[in-house]
């Protein structure tokens, strides 16, 4: 089986469930082809088909390069790129829209046969719903936190094409699944639930190894700088910790849009002493800062699942998450974790306070019970049964 997974880039360092999806659909045998729009020459893990950007270039480069691309697609693949049109037609697309999306498609439309399109995102797959039609493949789509929580709730029924063209739905969470329903998703639409995975040989529950002092509480947070992870009120809570008393520091890894917001709340609430961005880490730099942490938190406004929290669960963190979204599915409230209100500080500061000054051996019964449930539940092992199951139970 030959298996298409489309995404606008080369995953990066933080999508690691992207890699490791790549990795798991090979070691079930299947052929993986990536399309994307840029190349990366030290991306290695499967084959990798891009569209050139045009954006950069003079109006006359594009009109060339977009000229050629049609000409030869037309050529050398006439079924596909005239059923293409017909299908954007269909769906009342301008004639300069088609010509963008027979372009920016391309990739796709003149890749030998596939038996599925995936599109990592929903968003991704706008303006390309037609594509899988027009190659003779079906088409599925993963839905995570962005597609449905902010990007729909921005921009109103936009994918009402997809939800017609779609054959088969992967959804990383029920809450993710529910939330399209209420977006016009049709509940007939073939669907499966299938979590991110934790590579737990990678992610170890030696975390008493490595503590060599319990003078200061040092808790952590990983998550891209964005207003959706609530970062503001979980650095509030620290105001309150540090008026408690406790010795403690609060380490934020990951980058992005709200990084000088953040640090000028920091320095405003005098806490540099406190609270630390620490930008981007390595894989292996950041499973050292975890090997250290005594709490992990995880105060989002919402997330699709959240792969951070499985990989702090694994190591045997005592992990904190809001209420937002599915975290409640990924952390079950004092067996596994904690889970707080969202957008509250103080309850977040007195949670952590509770937490640390619990018995040890209560400590113990929950670190071992969350390292067990992703055991259980979240294993590679699981991961590929059920994504072999995805594709050829239709």
């Amino acid at each position: 089986m030959r298996i298409g997974i489309v995404l606008s880039q080369i995953p990066q360092y933080s999508e690691t469930f992207f890699r490791l999806k790549i990795k798991v659909l090979q070691e079930l045998g299947y052929e993986v082809i990536l399309f994307t729009q840029n190349r990366d020459p030290y991306f290695k893990a499967c084959e990798v088909k891009s569209v050139l950007s045009l954006s950069q270039y003079p109006l006359w480069v594009r009109f060339f390069k977009v000229s050629t691309t049609l000409f030869l697609l037309s050529l050398f693949h006439p079924i596909r790129f005239f059923k293409f049109i017909a299908l954007e037609r269909q769906s009342k697309r301008s004639w300069t829209q088609i010509i963008k999306n027979l372009y920016n498609n391309s990739h796709i439309l003149r890749f030998k046969t596939l038996n599925w399109v995936h599109f990592g995102f929903a968003t991704i797959a706008l303006q390309s719903e037609s594509v899988a039609e027009a190659i003779g493949a079906k088409m599925a789509v993963s839905f995570r936190g962005y597609d449905i929580d902010v990007y729909a709730e921005l921009h109103p029924n936009c994918y009402d094409l997809l939800w017609a063209k779609v054959d088969k739905i992967h959804s990383i969470s029920n809450y993710l699944l529910q939330k399209a329903y209420t977006l016009g998703l049709d509940k007939s639409t073939p669907s499966m639930v299938i979590t991110p995975a934790v590579d737990i040989k990678l992610f170890s529950n030696e975390w008493h190894k490595f503590r060599t002092s319990n003078e200061k509480t040092t808790i952590t947070t990983v998550g891209r700088l964005h207003p959706i992870k609530g970062l503001k009120f979980s650095i509030e809570a620290a105001v309150f910790l540090k008026q408690a008393g406790l010795n403690f520091e609060y380490l934020i890894i990951g980058d992005g849009p709200e990084y000088s917001l953040l640090q000028k709340q920091i320095d405003f609430l005098k806490l540099k002493d406190y609270v630390f961005l620490k930008g981007r880490m390595s894989q292996e730099a950041l499973k050292q800062i975890l090997q250290v942490t005594d709490v992990y938190v995880q105060y989002s406004i919402s997330e699709g699942f959240c792969n951070s929290v499985l990989e702090s669960q694994a190591m045997g963190l005592l992990t904190i998450v809001s209420d937002g979204g599915a975290l409640p599915e990924n952390v079950i409230d004092e067996q596994t974790g904690w889970v707080v209100p969202k957008k509250n500080a103080k309850l977040l500061a007195e949670a952590i306070l509770n937490i640390i000054h619990l018995p040890e051996s209560t400590k113990a019964e929950v670190r071992a019970a969350s390292r067990q449930r992703v055991l259980d539940l979240f294993s590679i092992d699981k991961h590929q049964k059920l994504f072999m199951a995805f594709y050829e139970n239709d």
